[in-house]
């Protein structure tokens, strides 16, 4: 195998890779670069314990030296500095060496690092802030940076951590990356390797605490042998300066604890959790602390008892104060409501649940907001609770997991979406109140603050299910670091790092990642209409019909006149007025109101012109379904113009998603498109919807063995009809003359793959096979899968360059499995280039 290797490396050819190490490959870097580093012949690592993150980042930078420039260094734990990476904190350095000529002022977790000709310097103001200082360190070597450099960097905020939604059986709830890492059968694994791995890539970035269970919690954590291994947990993670964190069920002390009530007033809740408490901690030393959901969807809280969320957010807190944890308490809390209530809206009810109880939270207590007041959509604007917290500590919510964003089926690079947040001038009592310095605590001299992510990695190697999604996940440790930083730079590191060094695979996955959020945008929900999917299950294919008359309140209120929600003060719901005077009306006036959050502010005629583009709302709908969807086709041969520069494995994984995601835009732009028209009966100006000279529907062919299939969405097939096969043990067959001029086309074949069986397929022209393919989409993509025929599970796949006669017959034949009925809606014959 090394004999391969080595020839691989010879011809300039990339070895194959899974994703598993993700952006700490320490991968080797040109020799052309490599001769030029003068690294160190020694490592001094000033702590000799094995689970100390000083010793770790000894180790690191062993391993990266040796595999970034292929030089064995020696590592040991006293000796000269000189000649030397000397690593340690500022206070054993000081001790061991004396002080340096300049002290550096350094916060909790930061760091010192210096690099002066063969001598390095890398000193944590804690064990942890050391760790960090390597890694950074070990990233400047990896990407070629030979800079000599003398810094001290600090982290923006003490809070950042990441969520895991994992349940204890082992499933993960908006997970698209395989089951968890840390529990299956009720209990945690045995095997808790994938873990330590996670904390090493989280702490790489600067993270410094996982919550390794679901926040909608179950209360058999806290059983005996679960807090047992919790603590199993706690040690993988300990090396890497990695906290554990856990989510607690509100109502514990009924449901494990056998007490009649979970009142957090009540003496024996207090001391349930007390007691509780102290054993976690006698488990897990050193653990983060809780984060706690609260009378949302269903979980239970402390407004149960009539009890205030503050009261319930103090039984945490006091149970955590003796021992330095931190609690986080989310204030994703809300009602269900009635849309018959012109004035109800669930954008308000963040502000009006948690402002009146401003400055009531104990200090280490975290309220943790989501970044917009609805969840997790393309677009929202930016939280107005950040600006009516004064006096209470606060974090962002962020969501790595694309739980709304195409589940990490569809490239969506998240941070130019995050920094439309952290950026956003809340102008509190008429000052610049960036949001990032709101979390961070620097706008109201608060305590504590920083950022939480939502990230539910799983056993697959890739971690969350698709290579390029882990930019995501690297970015957001960065942001949590040092938010003024730019998605774009952020990006490049993290090629660098992930791939190699080659200049075309810097700009060639730049360009596809920056171009992917306003692309998904396009193609989903536009003008802060939301992410137009289907909210009610899944999340993730387009259903624009459930967005409304329901309870949970993400409403557009479209009809066949007009659409929009109104959030204004003088005739709406009064949204806007819970942001400071200066932002309020920006958002108040038509006129003001940007584009993309129009009809998230304003309920308007669908012939309303916009303020800044001058369209009309539904045309805007129509151009821009068809610009996203057309983005999204532009992305396949952008990849594969890097064929040859990166290890096929990789590269193969990416173009499997990347041509999906061509042929899911498709799905949602002609779902949305011809949802809108069918409601408004206003036509596309372009003449595109509706016209689709290329296709030919399943249901107007030839059938033997299949039959039609009208939709329960009419917007879910092409002309509101599948075909399906008449049994599920028997084939079918559907056939058809081609009528086209002979030449060179594309054929497309929109499909439905259902998560009830594995149906094959094989087209042919004039009996000879063109192509074959299988419905097991839901092994090998990951999303919330479907058992319908909805858009969910509607597939459209491309087969390129097939010669075609006048006359010739094109036939499938589908095979259905288990109960999936071999599904078909129709076939597209392009002449090569176009998209229909």
């Amino acid at each position: 195998m090394l004999r391969i290797i080595v020839l691989f490396a010879l011809l300039g050819l990339a070895v194959a890779e899974n994703g598993l190490n993700a952006w700490l490959r320490y991968a080797a870097i040109p020799k052309s670069i490599a001769k030029n580093y003068h690294v160190p012949d020694s490592i001094i690592s000033l702590n000799s314990t094995s689970t100390s993150p000083v010793f770790t980042a000894g180790q690191e930078i062993q391993n990266g030296i040796k595999g970034i420039i292929g030089k064995q260094v020696k590592t040991s734990h006293k000796g000269k500095a000189q000649s030397s990476i000397v690593i340690g904190t500022l206070a054993e350095y000081t001790k061991t060496y004396g002080k340096l000529s300049k002290t550096p002022t350094l916060i909790e977790d930061g760091y010192w690092l210096s690099i002066k000709g063969n001598t390095v310097q890398i000193l944590g103001q804690n064990e942890r802030g050391a760790l960090y200082g390597a890694f950074e360190y070990l990233s400047m070597l990896g990407q070629g940076n030979l800079a000599e450099v003398s810094y001290a960097s600090n982290p923006v905020a003490p809070v950042r951590w990441v969520n895991q939604w994992d349940n204890l059986d082992g499933s993960i709830e908006r997970g698209y990356g395989g089951p968890s890492i840390f529990f299956a059968d009720g209990t945690i694994v045995p095997d808790l390797t994938r873990a330590g791995d996670y904390a090493r890539l989280l702490s790489s970035v600067g993270i410094n605490a996982i919550v390794v269970n679901n926040v909608n919690a179950n209360s058999s954590l806290l059983k005996p042998n679960n807090i047992q291994g919790l603590g199993r947990i706690a040690d993988v993670f300990r090396p890497y300066g990695i906290q554990l964190g856990i989510s607690l069920d509100f109502a514990t002390p009924m449901d494990l604890g056998g007490l009649p009530t979970y009142d957090p007033l009540d003496p024996t809740v207090v001391a349930y959790w007390t007691n509780i408490t102290d054993q976690l901690y006698t488990a897990v030393p050193d653990m983060a602390g809780y984060l706690v959901k609260a009378d949302s969807e269903g979980q239970p809280g402390p407004l149960v008892y009539n009890r205030t969320l503050s009261q319930g957010a103090n039984l945490f807190a006091k149970a955590l104060q003796p021992h330095g944890g931190i609690l986080m308490f989310r204030a994703f809390v809300y009602n269900l409501l009635n849309e018959s209530d012109w004035r109800a809206d669930r954008a308000n009810a963040a502000v009006e649940f948690f402002k009146p109880l401003d400055g009531e939270f104990l200090d280490n207590t975290v309220v943790q907001i989501k970044y917009g007041p609805i969840d997790f959509q393309v677009r929202e604007p930016t939280s107005p609770l950040f600006a009516n917290l004064l006096n209470t500590n606060t974090a962002i919510e962020l969501q790595v997991a694309q739980e709304y964003l195409g589940q990490q089926c569809h490239l969506v690079y998240l941070p130019p979406l995050w920094k439309t947040v952290l950026d956003f001038d809340l102008r509190v009592q008429g000052k610049p109140s960036l949001t990032r310095d709101i979390i961070s605590g620097k706008r109201f001299k608060r305590p504590l603050g920083g950022s939480a992510a939502v990230v539910n990695v799983g056993t697959n190697t890739t971690w969350l299910g698709s290579h390029l999604a882990m930019s995501n996940l690297y970015a957001y440790g960065r942001l949590a670091w040092d938010s003024t930083l730019e998605p774009e730079t952020i990006l490049q590191d993290w090629i660098r790092l992930t791939f190699n060094l080659d200049p075309q695979v810097s700009d060639i996955i730049t360009k596809m990642s920056m171009e992917s959020w306003p692309a998904y945008e396009n193609y989903t929900g536009n003008l802060g209409i939301q992410t137009l999917t289907d909210i009610l299950y899944h999340h993730y294919g387009p259903n624009p019909l459930n967005e409304d008359d329901n309870g949970y309140a993400q409403w557009t209120r479209a009809d066949h006149l007009t659409v929009g929600m109104d959030r204004t003060v003088s005739n709406g719901t009064g949204y806007a007025g819970q942001y400071p005077p200066e932002v309020a009306t920006v958002f108040e006036n038509r006129d003001t109101t940007p584009d993309n959050l129009f009809l998230w502010f304003h309920h308007v005629n669908w012939t309303q012109a916009l303020p800044q583009s001058g369209k009309t709302v539904i045309q805007y709908f129509y151009d821009a379904h068809y610009a996203g969807a057309s983005t999204a086709q532009s992305l396949v041969p952008t990849w594969q113009s890097i064929q040859g520069k990166i290890d096929m494995e990789r590269f193969n994984a990416v173009l499997f998603r990347q041509k999906y995601q061509a042929g899911h835009s498709l799905v949602w732009r002609d779902a949305i498109v011809n949802f809108y028209n069918n409601l408004t009966s206003i036509p596309d100006t372009a003449k595109r919807v509706g016209n689709h000279p290329y296709r030919i529907e399943a249901e107007s062919m030839t059938m033997q063995g299949y039959k039609d299939y009208p939709t329960a969405l009419f917007f879910a097939s092409s002309n509101k009809t599948a075909i399906v096969t008449s049994s599920n043990s028997t084939a079918g067959t559907v056939s058809t003359k081609l009528n086209y001029p002979t030449g060179t086309y594309d054929v497309a074949v929109n499909y439905f793959d259902l998560n009830t069986g594995i149906s094959t397929y094989t087209m042919s022209l004039n009996n000879k096979q063109i192509a074959t393919w299988t419905g097991n989409a839901e092994n090998t993509l990951g999303h919330a899968s479907s058992a319908l025929l909805d858009p969910d599970s509607a597939i459209r796949v491309t087969f390129p360059g097939i010669r075609i006669h006048k006359g010739d017959t094109l036939k499938i034949v589908g095979q259905p499995n288990g109960m999936e009925p071999a599904p078909l809606d129709y076939i597209s014959i392009l002449p090569q280039g176009v998209v229909d």
